[in-house]
């Protein structure tokens, strides 16, 4: 099998190395946990160093599994070679919890420190309830300052490497950098060529925040999902004329716009088809085409989060009127 050394982004304020491309572990009903270890061990041969979880997906265990056999198999040298980030989620999502839901990721997970801790959404809900989808009466407003200082001690006491958001638009997201004493290092939000999120990449940009997008491909799911990327004829006609999948159309263009980006597949091929991004490029005039002729839709609207009788009544309160 051969091994692709994935490119890295530096992030955070010493610079720590995340891969490009992240192996993600979300996925509705939730990967069967074998199926997923056997899956993150063929996705380390292949060169996969990057994982993405969240107490969320209900894979924080089996993907701890898989990568402390990698490192007994010496698939890898050490820990230090892999990248692994997890989510605080909206029930743990205030200032008491936040520290327990770490050391608990981290129990899941088999490990000492996450490379990155992010907050999963930009709301909290009553503590010590997990079911999901959140119940409309168990929302709460995220108080952000005691939320935020507590992700800061995560990094201080050396759980986290670093610490980033997920999910936030650009008036949470100054909110944040507003009242931050270490500011957010990532923001993972939906990005594909169909959500090209350029205003919000402007602002990370200028605050050397690094975007990872999701949904590149339009996942499909229980909960969101999208035919759009893979049916669009821009990128149909862009992946014809270069021997390329549309799919590895849509990730290089993300990659050569200089974000990182979570991928879900279970698929060994896909797996492979997925590393096949790098070692080529994109045309100036297959750029702009992407940049200008394909209709701008959000996909992943986050309307389970959204409740009347929550702090987040609408689509236009979720992202602030980028909709």
């Amino acid at each position: 099998m051969t091994q692709l050394i994935v490119p890295t982004l530096a992030i955070g304020s010493d610079h720590h190395q995340m891969p490009v491309l992240g192996f993600g572990t979300a996925a509705s009903p939730p990967p069967e946990p074998l199926v997923l270890k056997q899956t993150v061990l063929d996705a380390i041969k292949l060169g996969y160093r990057h994982f993405d979880t969240s107490p969320r997906y209900q894979t924080e265990e089996p993907l701890g599994e898989a990568l402390a056999e990698a490192v007994s198999l010496n698939l890898v040298k050490s820990r230090s070679e892999l990248f692994v980030t997890s989510k605080l989620w909206c029930a743990d999502a205030h200032g008491d919890l936040v520290v327990p839901a770490i050391q608990r990721s981290l129990k899941n997970l088999k490990l000492d420190y996450l490379d990155l801790y992010m907050i999963h959404w930009p709301v909290s809900s009553k503590p010590g309830k997990y079911k999901f989808p959140i119940e409309e009466d168990d929302f709460l407003p995220m108080d952000y300052e005691a939320v935020w200082s507590k992700m800061e001690e995560c990094q201080r006491l050396g759980l986290a490497k670093c610490i980033g958001v997920s999910n936030f638009s650009c008036k949470k997201l100054q909110h944040i950098l507003s009242i931050a004493k270490i500011p957010p290092c990532v923001n993972q939000v939906e990005m594909s060529p169909v959500w090209q999120q350029r205003k919000l990449r402007e602002l990370c940009k200028s605050n050397d925040v690094v975007v990872t997008a999701y949904s590149v491909l339009g996942s499909r799911g229980a909960f969101w999902g999208t035919h759009k990327i893979m049916e669009s004829d821009v990128l149909k006609e862009i992946a014809e004329s270069k021997g390329k999948t549309v799919a590895q159309v849509s990730m290089r263009w993300a990659y050569e716009e200089g974000v990182s980006m979570v991928v879900k597949s279970f698929k060994k091929e896909r797996l492979e088809e997925n590393l096949k991004i790098f070692g080529w490029s994109l045309t100036e005039e297959e750029t702009k085409r992407i940049s200008k002729e394909i209709p701008q839709c959000r996909i992943v609207g986050g309307e389970v989060y959204i409740s009347e009788k929550g702090p987040i009544k609408s689509l236009a309160e979720m992202w602030d009127g980028e909709i």
